[in-house]
């Protein structure tokens, strides 16, 4: 079964899976993220190695508060993971570039990362510069963590998330509660009138963590993740936050219940405290026993011809 293409064709006339099928397409999709990633289908360091955290008995609302500068005294405000994620995707509305590809041309991204290991150490900074087919039918040049290499052309049946041709991404809902819903029910007809069980918020959650991953989406998707985010129970805030480039913000993270592999935290999305303007990830990865604090924003996207083009 390729998932991907069950998502593509959503609105098919078909009827909807029933519970124990949908819950074996679910498994299968987790399988997929959980596993190593395989060098010859990395794109764009997708969502691969995730875990799937149960949902909080109830949603986490904590508030921090933040200090403005107006130019002469400081300001005083209380702000939300909603209220900051909203802001976000409003100004991810007014800032976004439209991009609409052809398919012959390349994505070209790219991307700074900052890792130190969690035990101490030095910091490494990788500057990775990635070039991936619009629709999958030339080979991509990727770099991750440094290292370069060729991707073979998508093969049938080949699936990820988040989806690598830029026609799948376009085919997702760029209105944030058909969005929800449409990941909600990935593998069958979208239901729009049924409402979210609470043991659903969790996947929901790991989808729209792996599309926020993709340094390049469709107009509007972006925004239209930021705030299906902010209606996830179990979002929080943090303050005194930094990006990869030192740039001081404000942190969202999900986190799960108590005994579930996020209940200490999942990645967390780091946001300019004034503007709500989206800078960057501050995550963790392991590598056999080492594990590294990994920082990581994009530096640059564009739309070029050829591999090894730069904008």
């Amino acid at each position: 079964m390729n998932e991907i293409e069950l998502l593509r064709e959503w609105d098919a006339d078909v009827p909807p899976l029933a519970d124990n099928a949908r819950v074996r397409t679910r498994a299968r999709l987790h399988q997929v993220m959980v596993a190593p990633a395989a060098p010859t289908v990395v794109a764009r360091r997708p969502l691969l190695r995730i875990g799937v955290a149960c949902v909080a008995a109830a949603a986490v609302t904590a508030t921090v508060v933040v200090a403005r500068d107006t130019g002469s005294s400081p300001q005083v405000r209380t702000v939300s993971a909603s209220t900051v994620l909203r802001g976000a995707a409003a100004e991810e509305r007014r800032l976004e570039k439209p991009l609409e590809p052809r398919d012959d041309q390349f994505v070209y991204t790219k991307e700074v990362i900052r890792e130190t290991p969690a035990g101490g150490g030095s910091t490494r900074t990788y500057v990775d510069e990635s070039w991936s087919s619009v629709d999958g039918s030339q080979r991509s040049y990727v770099s991750e963590l440094g290292r370069a290499q060729w991707v073979p052309v998508d093969q049938p049946g080949q699936s990820s998330w988040p989806p690598r041709r830029w026609s799948e991404l376009k085919r997702l809902p760029t209105d944030p509660d058909r969005l929800t819903v449409t990941l909600r029910d990935m593998g069958g007809k979208p239901d729009f009138g049924r409402p979210t069980r609470a043991d659903e918020w969790p996947m929901i959650h790991v989808f729209l963590s792996g599309l926020l991953r993709a340094p390049v989406l469709p107009k509007g998707l972006r925004p239209a993740a930021f705030e299906a985010l902010a209606t996830v129970p179990g979002i929080k805030v943090l303050p005194g936050r930094t990006d990869g480039g030192g740039r001081a913000g404000i942190g969202v993270q999900y986190v799960g219940g108590p005994g579930t592999p996020w209940a200490d935290g999942g990645p967390v999305l780091v946001f300019d405290a004034r503007t709500y303007r989206y800078l960057g990830m501050h995550d963790r990865r392991t590598a056999g026993s080492e594990t590294y604090e990994q920082w990581s924003y994009v530096a640059a996207d564009a739309v070029v011809d050829r591999v090894r083009q730069r904008p």
